[in-house]
């Protein structure tokens, strides 16, 4: 789904990127401007994971309109798809996820 009409496309170089546009809320009247930067790449993540039902259009709607002073009212979904780490914290964090890979294959699960 693509509500907002956010999805586009980066070309660099001979390679295209399919990429999600913050701008397109603002452009339909939902300012973005407001949002801390680590609210930013939240609100991202949940215009490239919107489907309808794990992630609706009333969730975006939700975390666009965020209000420092207010409490929140709703969670929201979060379905990371990169992680940037410092060098001295990537290597226990890998190792990690690799024995929670292998935690799952022992107990029959998807580790996918």
């Amino acid at each position: 789904m693509d509500s907002f009409g956010s999805r586009s496309t980066l070309r660099v170089g001979n390679h295209d990127y399919e990429i999600y546009r913050l701008d397109a809320l603002d452009k339909k009247g939902i300012s973005t401007q407001h949002l801390p930067f680590s609210l930013r790449i939240l609100l991202e993540n949940l215009l490239r994971t919107e489907d309808g039902s794990n992630v609706s259009k009333a969730d975006i709607r939700a975390l666009a309109s965020w209000n420092s002073k207010s409490k929140p009212e709703k969670e929201i979904a979060f379905t990371p798809s990169r992680v940037l780490l410092q060098d001295f914290t990537g290597v226990p964090a890998v190792v990690d996820l690799a024995a929670m890979r292998d935690a799952m294959k022992r107990l029959s699960g998807d580790p996918t």
